[in-house]
Parts: C-alpha cells; structure tokens; sequence
C-alpha cells in the first residue's frame, strides 16, 4: 500500500492513528506533543495516560483513544533526545518507528500518519531523522499492508524528502496545511489558516450553498430592506429543502440534484462519462452503493457545487480527503466550476494518476 509524503498538520489528519512524539514521564511536553494534547483534549488525554501508562522507556511506543482529534488513535513514541549522537540516539529512533507500526497493525489500523519524530523541540538533525522514518517505514511495508503518511510542515523538509526517495509519491497538502510553521509547535496557539487556489475558507464566510453571505452583506450596508427579506426568504427556502431529503440514499439525493438544476439524466452521465447501464442501476435502485470513483464523476456530471458534492458523497460513505491526491484534483475542478472530464482525466495523468477516460 502507499507511503506518501506530505505537509500538512498532524493534528488535522483523518488517519486511524497519528503518532505523537511523546516524554517518558506523563506530563505535556513542547513540540508536536504539545500540540497533540492540546487538539486531542488536553485534560483527558493526560489523565489516561497518568491512569493507564504511566513511565515509558525511550524508544518504545503506547497506544491510547484520539479522544477529539479526526483520528481514532493516538500512538506515542517516547522519543530520544538528541545530545551528541553518541549515546544510542539513532537505535532508539529506530526503534520508535518499529515499535509504532508494529503496534498499529497489531490493533489493525490500516492507515497512519507520523511525524519527523524527534527532529523538533528533542534536536535530532532533520535530514538523518528523514533517512531514519523512510528507512524504517520502507522496511515494514515490504512485508505489511498499511497505508503510512510522513508528515512534514516546511517544504525544505519536503524538498529533502524527494531527494532520498524519489519514487516516493510527495504532494503538498494545501487544504489544511498552515502557511508557516511558527516555532515548530513551541506552545504556540495556531490558527486555521487554508491556503493554495483550491479551497480558501475565511472564517468571516458563511456559506449555504449557492447563497454565500459575508459579514458586510449580513449587515446590508448597500442593500435594502427589500433586498434583505428576499435574501433571508431564500436561505430558508434552501434550509427547508435540505431538511426534507436528510434521509435520502446517494441515488435519491442525486436524483433530487439533478432535477433541482433542471437537467436531463443523459446529459449528467454523459458528462460525467459514466456507462449508462451503471447509472440505470443507480436510479432504479434507491439503495445501490456505487464505487467511489463513479460517485466522484457524477459530482462533475450534476455540475455541483463543493457544499453539494460533499453532502452527495458522504451519502455513499465517502469523502473529500485531503490526503488524496485524486480528491484533490476533483475538489480543485468542482470548487472551480470545471465540469469537464476531458481536462480532469488530463490533470490526473500529468500528476501520475490512473486515468478514468480509455
């Protein structure tokens, strides 16, 4: 399975498990396990780890719930820290990777995410910390199945990444990744900065469908009276709509899309280049579960919007990951307004991925 290479927040990874780089003793250390406890809760995970681990020996690794974070476990390497390279440093660091994808398939977690462990707030060099983590990762899957993301922040981490592995895939993750690392996770409180032309969300937006209302228009400071009863009346008109088809099944909710945009059945799979016998399957039968892939040329065939396409998708059980280079490439053509397979199945070849048009 894949070892991809990414800058991104560890913290904001939809994975099974993140690993933390974590202090032999149970208290809250600088760094990436400062972070960690702050977005996972910090009260609670620090009371289990007092109540259940206790003192762990560098080099070796605990597992315990994710608590509030977006993943279901956290593992915690109790990382060295880097004095001279003469004390063990690079056998414990080694150690740290073994023991946490031992313990993750040992709990059958099929994808993970690790950071550069001890190369922050514990001094071990960034570039020997790289060879280490793709050293050891690289080892495990040549005999395990798992799904294993390296998680870095700055791109001269990520530039050195594709020097020692070139074949590795490496992609930059602009959907949550945050412009700077500031301090390298020294205490500071981070704010949620979305960058890159894909997807910019600015927290002053709010956003409902089609009708997006910024702070100035909710005030109606060049608008009238008039203008601001039409434009409450149809964000309840679409409230009241999305209430009513909660419960739809993904061919049901996509049925209702297209016939809320006024088009033709044909017109959508053919857009979308999906086999009319496949969409017949999906129209007659309001429980037919379609592969992922297909869900995600119909969201381009019904020219939805990323508010849509989300809600669609999620129907069948999936989503828009920011770790998937395919999903970036569709959220980046639907949030556009670039209903064109063509040019998509194009854009998906350049970045060396399978292409959906023979």
């Amino acid at each position: 399975m894949p070892f991809k290479i990414i800058r991104n927040d560890i913290t904001k990874m939809r994975t099974d498990a993140i690993v933390n780089t974590a202090n032999a003793h149970p208290v809250v250390g600088p760094g990436c396990d400062y972070a960690v406890y702050e977005a996972a809760g910090r009260d609670e995970l620090l009371s289990y780890r007092k109540e259940h681990i206790g003192h762990v020996q560098e080099g070796d690794a605990f597992i315990t719930p994710a608590f509030h974070l977006p993943a279901k476990y956290i593992i915690h390497a109790v990382s060295p820290l880097f004095v001279n390279g003469g004390r063990g440093e690079e056998a414990l660091l080694r150690s740290c990777y073994k023991k946490s994808l031992a313990l993750a398939e040992a709990h059958g977690i099929r994808s993970i995410a690790f950071p550069l462990i001890s190369t922050g707030s514990f001094g071990y060099p960034k570039e020997e910390g790289m060879r280490i983590a793709v050293d050891e990762i690289h080892a495990f899957l040549l005999t395990s199945e798992m799904l294993v993301y390296l998680v870095v922040f700055d791109e001269k981490a990520a530039k050195m990444s594709r020097n020692l592995y070139p074949d590795l895939e490496d992609y930059i993750d602009e959907n949550y990744v945050e412009e700077k690392r500031r301090e390298e996770y020294e205490g500071a409180v981070y704010s949620e900065v979305y960058i890159g032309r894909n997807i910019v969300e600015e927290k002053c937006r709010k956003e409902y469908g089609d009708v997006v209302y910024s702070e100035p228009a909710l005030g109606m400071r060049d608008s009238s009276p008039a203008d601001e009863d039409t434009a409450i009346e149809e964000m309840e008109r679409k409230l009241e709509e999305r209430m009513a088809h909660m419960a739809d099944t993904f061919p049901q909710y996509l049925l209702y899309l297209i016939a809320q945009k006024g088009m033709e059945n044909a017109e959508v799979y053919k857009r979308a280049i999906v086999d009319k016998k496949v969409f017949s399957k999906i129209k007659n039968n309001p429980n037919y579960h379609p592969q992922k892939l297909t869900a995600l040329c119909l969201c381009i065939g019904a020219k939805l919007n990323l508010d849509e396409a989300r809600d669609l998708l999620a129907r069948a059980g999936y989503a828009l990951s920011p770790c998937d280079k395919t999903d970036i490439i569709f959220s980046y053509f639907i949030e556009h307004k670039i209903y064109d397979m063509i040019e998509l199945d194009i854009q998906l070849e350049e970045h060396g991925l399978p292409c959906i048009i023979n």
